[in-house]
C-alpha cells in the first residue's frame, strides 16, 4: 500500500489567508509558545532558541543562530536543524490566523551550506486556507535579511483541535502544560506544532 502526500499547491478554489483581528500587531515579538519546543522555547539548552516576531499581512520574520550544538558536517548546520527552523517559522504564522495547527507536510530544499555562528534570517508567509489546510512558504537567508538564500521551504499545515495534543502528547508533559496556573502560558502550549 502507497500513500500519495499531500500537495502542497492550493486547489483554485482556494481562498487569500485574513489576519485575525486580534493577533499581535506587526513587529510584535511572538514569544515561545511553550517552555520546553525545542525550536522556540527557553528550556531547551541546546534548542534553537528562535524568536519570531509578526509581519504585515499574515507572514512573520524569525531569527536564529546556528551553535556548534547543530552542526552536521564540522562546521556547517545539521539540515534537520535547517528544517526545524522552516518548521517552527511556518508554524508561528498560526498564531496570526488564532488557529491551532499542526505540520500536514514540510518540503525543503537546501540551496547552500550554513556555517556555525551564522545568524539565519527567516520569513515566512501564508499563502492559501484551504478548509482546515494552511498553506505557506518561508525561506532562509544568511549575510541578513536580503543576503544569499540558504533554506526555503513549501508546507502544508493542518487545523487541529486541542484534544490532538492532550489525546497523543505524553501525559506528564500534557498534565504539566495543563496545571499551570499562568492561564496565557496554558493556552499557548498548544498553539503550535510540537
Amino acid at each position: 500500500m502507497t500513500a500519495q502526500s499531500a500537495p502542497l499547491t492550493p486547489p483554485a478554489d482556494a481562498i487569500p489567508p485574513v489576519r485575525h483581528p486580534d493577533a499581535p500587531a506587526p513587529g510584535e515579538l511572538l514569544g515561545a509558545h511553550y517552555e520546553y519546543c525545542f525550536g522556540c522555547g527557553g528550556g531547551q539548552p541546546h534548542g534553537l532558541h528562535l524568536e519570531a516576531r509578526a509581519g504585515e499581512g499574515v507572514t512573520v520574520t524569525a531569527e536564529f543562530t546556528v551553535t556548534p550544538d547543530h552542526q552536521g558536517a564540522p562546521g556547517l548546520a545539521h539540515g534537520g536543524v535547517l528544517a526545524t527552523a522552516l518548521d517552527e517559522t511556518l508554524g508561528s504564522l498560526n498564531w496570526l490566523l488564532r488557529v491551532i495547527a499542526v505540520t500536514g507536510r514540510l518540503e525543503t530544499d537546501f540551496v547552500r551550506p550554513v556555517p556555525v555562528g551564522t545568524v539565519l534570517h527567516l520569513t515566512a508567509e501564508v499563502t492559501a486556507v484551504d478548509g482546515r489546510k494552511i498553506f505557506s512558504t518561508a525561506v532562509g537567508r544568511i549575510g541578513g535579511p536580503e543576503g544569499p538564500v540558504a533554506v526555503r521551504a513549501e508546507a502544508l499545515f493542518i487545523e487541529v483541535k486541542v484534544d490532538h495534543f492532550i489525546d497523543n502528547g505524553r501525559p506528564e508533559e500534557i498534565q504539566a502544560a495543563m496545571s499551570d496556573p499562568d492561564q496565557v502560558r496554558r493556552a499557548r502550549a498548544f498553539e503550535v506544532n510540537p
